[in-house]
């Protein structure tokens, strides 16, 4: 149901269906403290847009006003404060002795259950919880229909939230396992004698289907306001004791991390290799997974096995480069390439997110962006434009453009992996421990010698500060 529900959304945000009002064509409107343009709300005061939010007898907001409103909110106001303020307006209209409060109540179910389904994070916050609990007692007055459905929306909610508990304690394991030094680098031949990624899987396309299904798992769990979290206003309530002290951005975070990890896992399985013909042959395996990774349409994957194979331990390996056909990565590097704005990424994106919304099988669905950037341009569109007019007003059409972004990932999120798992390989990928960007360093010197006096400088100073470092652990 969610996933069809965020088809939907995504379907109204790009074919700009999600005007509220209809006008004629390039007429502005204005109706007490909202304003529209061309049948879209472009401005409002915060409490027009909040008592937009409430519905009533005749009344319920557009769905793509619920989401575009219930993500960038926290702009403005903590979403402890925009429920209270939501409850608050319901409760008086029960209050005002309108017989008919048990035609509003449906619809307050059903606003309730599109913010705990969209945005279950938010009540993580105790304060939430307490300001649902109170609604399903208010709503229990009115009509018993509803009554049970905010019982049963409650219930799901506690599953979703024990789930991401699950899911953030089994990451902290996962990541602890992960920090485990690797061999001691003073015995190339030592470190050389640990497994590496081949002697796990041989099968470049079955290694790019595991990496999927790690991407996949995570981008499941981060919430939709993450994104805007990342750069909301300080909370000041947070440090209120009742508060749940979880980073509000932890899975997003977590997910850059994963990133990391990989680039510095391709350049760890590179760099250990004793032997050159050995590391020639890691080198040509990651290249055929990345191949594997882009046909998938799983551009993160591999956007962080090419910044592995670019960084510097990696790329001065001139020797084993040498032994390298170098034709298909050059073809992925041109793929990924920066410049413009990444804009030959964004055409292969364009044509996977095409091939997503006609597939035909469970594969041709996946969509998995090049999550950097993608944060980057949800920073550059909240930085390029203000959150306020100089009336006062917020912007809501910065706030459309947001929910447009978003609203894409949310689709991309709710594909489900379709490959077989195979845990040997996951184990070994989130698990095995990696170089330290020293420790890359100086195995890519014992790989291949220092060419420069600069570079037998380099090695003799990290071979003494990690000798120092082993000693103190």
């Amino acid at each position: 149901m969610l996933t069809e529900r965020w088809l939907l959304h995504s379907s109204i945000f790009k074919s700009r269906e999600y005007q509220c009002r209809i006008y004629p064509h390039g007429v502005t409107a204005s109706y007490g403290e909202m304003c529209y343009h061309d049948n879209s709300l472009v401005s409002a005061s915060l409490e027009a847009l909040i008592q937009h939010l409430v519905p009533t007898v005749d009344y319920y907001p557009d769905r793509s006003y619920v989401f575009t409103f219930l993500l960038s909110s926290r702009l403005f106001l903590h979403p402890y404060e925009l429920m209270t303020r939501v409850c608050h307006l319901c409760v008086e209209q029960q209050r005002s002795g309108d017989i008919r409060f048990r035609e509003v109540a449906p619809k307050l179910v059903q606003l309730l259950t599109e913010w705990t389904e969209t945005f279950p994070y938010d009540f993580r916050d105790e304060r939430m919880m307490r300001c649902l609990k109170d609604m399903t007692h208010h709503v229990a007055r009115g009509d018993e229909y509803s009554w049970r459905a905010m019982q049963q929306m409650t219930q799901r909610l506690i599953k979703r939230l024990s789930a991401l508990g699950q899911y953030e304690e089994a990451v902290a394991a996962l990541n602890t396992v992960a920090m485990e030094r690797p061999a001691s680098l003073k015995s190339k031949q030592a470190s050389g004698q640990r497994s590496d990624v081949m002697s796990v899987c041989e099968d470049a396309f079955i290694l790019a289907q595991q990496l999927t299904h790690i991407e996949l798992d995570r981008l499941s769990f981060i919430g939709p306001e993450e994104f805007i979290q990342t750069f909301a206003m300080k909370d000041p309530l947070e440090n209120h004791k009742g508060f749940f002290r979880k980073r509000k951005t932890s899975n997003l975070e977590a997910y850059i991390n994963w990133f990391n990890r990989l680039s510095y896992l391709v350049a760890t399985e590179i760099c250990m290799p004793v032997k050159k013909k050995h590391r020639a042959r890691i080198i040509e395996f990651f290249i055929d997974v990345a191949q594997e990774c882009f046909n998938i349409g799983n551009f993160n994957s591999l956007m962080a096995i090419i910044t592995g194979m670019n960084m510097s331990p990696v790329s001065r390996l001139k020797k084993t480069w040498s032994k390298v056909n170098t034709d298909k990565f050059e073809i992925l590097e041109h793929q990924m390439d920066p410049s413009s704005n990444f804009s030959n990424y964004r055409t292969a994106l364009r044509g996977a997110t095409q091939r997503s919304e006609t597939a035909h099988s469970s594969q041709e669905k996946i969509v998995i962006p090049f999550f950097s950037l993608l944060i980057k341009d949800i920073y550059f569109l909240n930085e390029g434009c203000a959150s306020r007019l100089p009336n006062g007003h917020i912007n809501f059409e910065k706030l459309w453009e947001l929910a447009k972004q978003v609203s894409e990932f949310l689709v991309w999120r709710q594909v489900i992996c379709p490959f077989d798992r195979d845990r040997r390989v996951l184990q070994y990928l989130v698990t095995t421990p990696v170089f330290s960007e020293d420790e890359l360093h100086l195995a890519s010197y014992e790989s291949e010698g220092p060419e420069n006096n600069m570079e037998k400088d380099s090695r003799r100073s990290l071979r003494s500060s990690l000798l120092h470092r082993e000693n103190r652990s």
